[in-house]
């Protein structure tokens, strides 16, 4: 590429991003116009990278997913109030997501993977009794199990097949079939 073309190139970003985003500025130095624009910046650039992820991580959070979340907000953080370099922290937010992007396409086709990542379900229920040690094991209370179970609309754990404690924090449950008359 031409040296001419570069310093054209570089200028013309100096221009038109350095100035308005305050790329050259200290933190203590950023007004709110610039902490605007780069907050707007900063959300078009989240909404690519969370575009990037599958709708499962949108919609069901596992522990592996709420990391990322909580990651991804500390870093973009720091772009927005110029606690650390614009274009540097917007690459590491696109690393995290291609990094969760790849350990939930790996986790997707190795199942230990996928365990060690995002953990396995608990089974709290089983045939109509309840696994007091799973429970504790959860730490689940009695009345928490009882909540659950009404949200599913069931009064009791004898009305259950199976419940399971899911990766994602909820409680799955399969009711139990009513005698078949004859």
């Amino acid at each position: 590429m031409d040296a001419s073309l570069l310093d054209w190139l570089r200028d013309w970003l100096s221009h038109w991003l350095a100035d308005p985003l305050g790329l050259d500025l200290q933190s203590h130095q950023l007004g709110a116009a610039h902490m605007a624009l780069r907050a707007f910046v900063v959300y078009v650039v989240a909404v690519a990278i969370f575009r990037m992820a599958k709708k499962r991580f949108l919609g069901q959070a596992t522990a592996f997913d709420m990391i990322l979340v909580v990651i991804l907000g500390s870093v973009v953080s720091r772009a927005i109030t110029g606690n650390a370099p614009f274009f540097p922290v917007l690459g590491a937010a696109i690393a995290l997501m291609l990094a969760h992007w790849a350990f939930s396409g790996v986790s997707a086709h190795w199942h230990l993977f996928g365990l060690l990542v995002k953990g396995a379900p608990t089974t709290i229920i089983k045939h109509g009794k309840v696994d007091c040690r799973a429970l504790t094991r959860e730490h689940m209370s009695d009345r928490d199990l009882d909540e659950q179970l009404r949200a599913h609309g069931v009064r009791d754990p004898e009305d259950v097949a199976e419940a399971r404690l899911e990766r994602n924090g909820q409680l799955s449950v399969v009711r139990a079939q009513p005698p078949q008359g004859d």
